[in-house]
C-alpha cells in the first residue's frame, strides 16, 4: 500500500463542463472533496468560485466569491453558497493553508523546490482559467467525469470515495507525473458552446537529492518516503465507455 505524508495542504476544485445536465452532480463531488481533504488539516481552508456559466442562471465570465477562514472545509463551507457553486464555471478550493504569490513567478518557485509542491491557481482578470503544477513528491491528480466535467485533488483515493458517495462516475483518473504544468479552461469556438480543454506542458521540478534547505525532508516519514518513491509515475485508468483521449498528459 502507497503511504502519502499528510503535512501539506489538500487541493481540490473543477471546470465545469457546459453539457451538464444537472450541475448539483459537479457540486456534490466538489463539497465532498472538501470534506475529504480536511485530514490535509484543518488549521485553514478556503474556496473561490470563478465565471458564471451560461445557462445556470448567470450572465457568464464574470465573477469570483472567495470565502476562506480558519477551521476545516466543513467550518468554511456554507449551504447557502450551494446555488453559486451550481452556477460557477469554475471552483477551486485548498485545505490547511494558501501559499501567496504570483501566477508570473509560480513555475521558477516550483522549479527550484526542494522537497513537495503541488499547486493550482487562477488569475482574477481569466477566472474560467485554472493552473495546475506539481513539482517533486507531492501528489496531484485529475479527473474527468462521465459529464466532461473537470476536477482535481491532491489524492487520488478521494475519487474513489467520491463514486462511493455520490451518483458522479469517472470515465478517467490519472496522477500527473512530477514536474507536469497543466493549464484547464473553456475553448471558445464560433457558434458552439465552450468545451473544456486541457494544456499541457512539462517543467524540470528540482532534484530531491539536492534539497538542503532547512525545511528539506521534515515532511517525510521512512514510510511516506518510500510510498513516494513507488508512486512517481504517472497512471492513467479508464472505465470501458470511458471519453478515452480527452484528457491528455505530458
Amino acid at each position: 500500500m502507497v503511504r502519502i505524508s499528510s503535512c501539506m495542504c489538500g487541493l481540490f476544485g473543477m471546470v465545469r463542463s457546459p453539457f451538464a445536465a444537472d450541475p448539483g452532480r459537479a457540486s456534490d463531488v466538489f463539497v465532498m472533496l472538501g470534506a475529504l481533504a480536511e485530514e490535509r488539516g484543518t488549521g485553514s481552508a478556503g474556496l473561490a468560485l470563478l465565471g458564471a456559466q451560461p445557462g445556470l442562471g448567470g450572465a457568464g465570465g464574470a465573477g469570483c466569491r472567495v470565502v476562506s477562514g480558519r477551521g476545516g472545509f466543513s467550518g468554511v463551507w456554507r449551504p447557502e453558497l450551494l446555488s453559486e457553486l451550481d452556477r460557477a464555471a469554475v471552483a477551486i478550493g485548498h485545505t490547511r493553508r494558501a501559499a501567496p504569490g504570483s501566477p508570473a513567478e509560480i513555475i521558477g518557485v516550483v522549479q527550484a523546490l526542494a522537497g513537495r509542491g503541488a499547486l493550482a491557481w487562477v488569475e482574477r482578470d481569466r477566472p474560467t482559467e485554472v493552473h495546475l503544477a506539481r513539482g517533486a513528491l507531492s501528489p496531484l491528480t485529475m479527473a474527468v467525469d462521465t459529464d466532461q466535467n473537470i476536477y482535481w485533488a491532491s489524492e487520488p483515493r478521494w475519487f474513489r470515495e467520491v463514486e462511493r458517495h455520490t451518483r458522479v462516475r469517472f470515465a478517467t483518473v490519472v496522477l500527473l507525473r512530477e514536474g507536469a504544468y497543466l493549464k484547464v479552461g473553456m475553448e471558445r469556438r464560433p457558434g458552439r458552446r465552450d468545451l473544456p480543454e486541457v494544456l499541457a506542458t512539462a517543467f524540470a521540478p528540482a532534484a530531491r537529492e539536492t534539497g538542503t534547505g532547512p525545511h528539506a525532508g521534515t515532511c517525510f516519514t521512512p514510510a511516506g518516503a518510500e510510498g513516494d518513491r513507488a508512486g512517481l509515475l504517472q497512471r492513467v485508468v479508464e472505465r470501458a465507455g470511458g471519453t478515452g483521449g480527452l484528457l491528455t498528459v505530458a
